[in-house]
């Protein structure tokens, strides 16, 4: 635990649009605006959205390569009274995105973490799928390797909740395919670019919507949501 004669800076881990700059809260600018510090992921595209916002707050490089050697001297920062604002590229920091390390050390040496609610991919997709939304749950990226791919899918088989996935476009025809092959032909939404300008949004069986896109080149973020199985 921190023991310092100055209180411990906050930490706020600020979501942020994952398209839509009009998505963004005013609690969110006016905190990007107050800290002494942003920590971004991407300090150029986060250098875009600070400025659509006349932030004029310094940032520091934080991402999945510096993470653990950069976390302790943010929380340096922290315990002598200044405060910090986590940003990722685009939505909620840690979902798949770097900061849990902070987040722990932060959390280990007393430091007050304050979550700043927004925007999240995972949830936008889940809300318009049309699936049970009572019990859900999220495996961010499956494997790469069709091996991995497959045993991964074969643990899931049964899972009753609804299943929320994220997926690159080079990679997602093959995952589509494999799911298809260990968990049977589940309805299936592959929602791409959510709340941007190309927003699209295809439903169905898996078959379905491998098939749909088949002859298509993917581009953007995509989200799988998954119906989970009936029979449990």
């Amino acid at each position: 635990m921190i023991s310092r004669g100055r209180s411990a800076g906050v930490l706020y881990i600020v979501s942020t649009p994952i398209g839509n700059l009009g998505d963004i809260s005013p609690r969110a600018v006016e905190i990007l605006k107050s800290v002494d510090l942003i920590a971004s992921e991407d300090t150029r595209t986060c250098g875009r959205l600070l400025s659509h916002f006349d932030i004029e707050t310094p940032q520091t490089s934080f991402h999945d390569h510096n993470e653990k050697s950069k976390a302790p001297k943010l929380v340096e920062v922290l315990s002598e009274g200044r405060s910090v604002a986590l940003i990722s590229e685009a939505g909620t920091p840690l979902i798949s995105d770097p900061g849990f390390n902070l987040v722990k050390l932060a959390v280990d040496s007393g430091v007050n973490v304050v979550p700043v609610p927004g925007p999240s991919s995972l949830l936008a997709a889940l809300v318009a799928s049309g699936f049970p939304t009572d019990r859900f749950c999220f495996e961010g990226y499956p494997p790469r390797t069709e091996s991995k791919l497959r045993r991964f899918f074969e643990a899931l088989a049964a899972e009753s909740r609804t299943m929320i996935f994220f997926e690159s476009p080079h990679r997602v025809k093959k995952c589509m395919n494999t799911m298809l092959s260990v968990m049977g032909d589940r309805e299936l939404l592959l929602a791409r670019e959510l709340t941007k300008k190309f927003e699209e949004k295809i439903r169905g069986r898996i078959s379905e919507v491998a098939e749909a896109v088949k002859e298509r080149t993917l581009k953007g973020e995509i989200v799988l949501v998954v119906r989970g199985c009936k029979d449990v």
